[in-house]
């Protein structure tokens, strides 16, 4: 069990490497190595502590959301999600998605399905915002439909960003309409009448015996589930709360963006406003959906350079950027982890492995 995430460990950061050179490759890594002296580190410090400040708002947020069906404490919300996302950072198939509910589940006697559900959630609002300034960025800044960086087997470009919002689009409103769908008690009855009914429909050839244990083994605990996933997203059902979450989504997205505002401070020759920051960061953001290792390493950087380049940037100083400004935005987060994994004493690599299997 061990073994096996030691081996996906290694394969992630052979992954990395493999990705930051091809991301790096048709720039000259004694030119980037230069231009990485000339950083002033000091302001890494600022950046990080924003950093850290944006995850004590998910933490808060989640916590909201988490409320609508069970009281936890800021504690309870904010070791599980950081644990969630340092393995993220660490290891592939975004595991740590899984591992914040089961965590939480074993802390607080919160179903696995109910906490996935508030994740889900999370998620939802998170792709919202994003798509709502995609919009703005694409109908405010001019992008040369010619212009476009080759990373792996992928052509990063204004056709390949509209596709990404698009299936984003198209995402939301599949998690929109489940949730809808499975929050409000009449429709999920709906539903769950049709699950009870699917052996005599599936099985009709069969014993009434056999279709009655299909019933109970199969369709009942399905029934479970979606009572437990309705629980974590009965948060449309406040209308208060919710609007606290959406404010508080805002809010960390905003202050990531400062991060970068704050990072380009100490790096020479990135000069943006505030808004174009934060319109590069909402680019990063959809390009590393994109298959990509742990961490998203390579896809961030050659989504950094496409998005700076738009202002002028040079690749050079681009990537240099890109590189200090994704360390600042996810080594923080690594540490974070690990301190919360000391805090409850939590074996994340059991906890990977149990996720993994969810």
């Amino acid at each position: 069990m061990k073994k096996k995430l030691i081996v996906s460990l290694a394969l992630g950061i052979l992954l990395s490497s493999a990705a930051l050179y091809l991301a790096f490759r048709n720039v000259p890594l004694v030119d980037l190595m230069a231009y990485m002296r000339t950083i002033n580190y000091v302001w890494v410090l600022p950046a990080a502590l924003l950093v850290a400040i944006g995850f004590v708002l998910r933490a808060v947020r989640w916590r909201i959301i988490l409320s609508t069906t069970e009281k936890v404490s800021f504690r309870q919300s904010y070791h599980p999600l950081m644990i969630g996302f340092m393995l993220n950072c660490l290891l592939p198939g975004r595991v740590g998605e899984a591992a914040r509910p089961l965590i939480l589940s074993r802390a607080k006697a919160v179903p696995f399905t109910t906490g996935l559900a508030t994740v889900a959630a999370e998620r939802l609002m998170d792709a919202a915002f994003l798509i709502v300034f995609l919009a703005l960025a694409l109908a405010t800044v001019p992008m040369d439909s010619s212009m476009h960086i080759t990373f792996g087997g992928y052509q990063l470009s204004k056709e390949t960003l509209e596709m990404l919002g698009a299936n984003f689009i198209k995402l939301c409103f599949v998690l929109l309409a489940g949730t809808l769908f499975v929050a409000f008690d009449n429709t999920r009855d709906i539903l769950k009448r049709m699950i009870i009914g699917l052996p005599d429909i599936m099985l009709f050839f069969s014993s009434d015996l056999l279709r009655e244990r299909f019933r109970r083994s199969v369709s009942m605990r399905i029934n479970r589930l979606l009572d437990h996933a309705a629980k974590g997203l009965s948060l449309i059902k406040y209308p208060r709360k919710m609007g606290i979450c959406i404010g508080t989504t805002i809010l960390i997205w905003f202050l990531t963006a400062v991060t970068y505002y704050v990072m380009a401070f100490g790096c020479p020759g990135v000069n943006l406003s505030l808004y174009e920051y934060s319109i590069v960061m909402v680019i990063i953001c959809f390009f590393i959906a994109l298959p990509s290792v742990p961490g998203f390493w390579g896809v961030w950087e050659a989504g950094g350079v496409f998005a700076l380049s738009l202002f002028g940037v040079s690749s050079q100083t681009a990537a240099g950027f890109t590189l200090a400004n994704h360390a600042v935005q996810v080594f923080p987060v690594i540490l974070m982890g690990l301190l919360s994994a000391a805090a409850l004493s939590v074996n994340i690599w059991k906890v990977s492995y149990g996720a993994a299997l969810k």
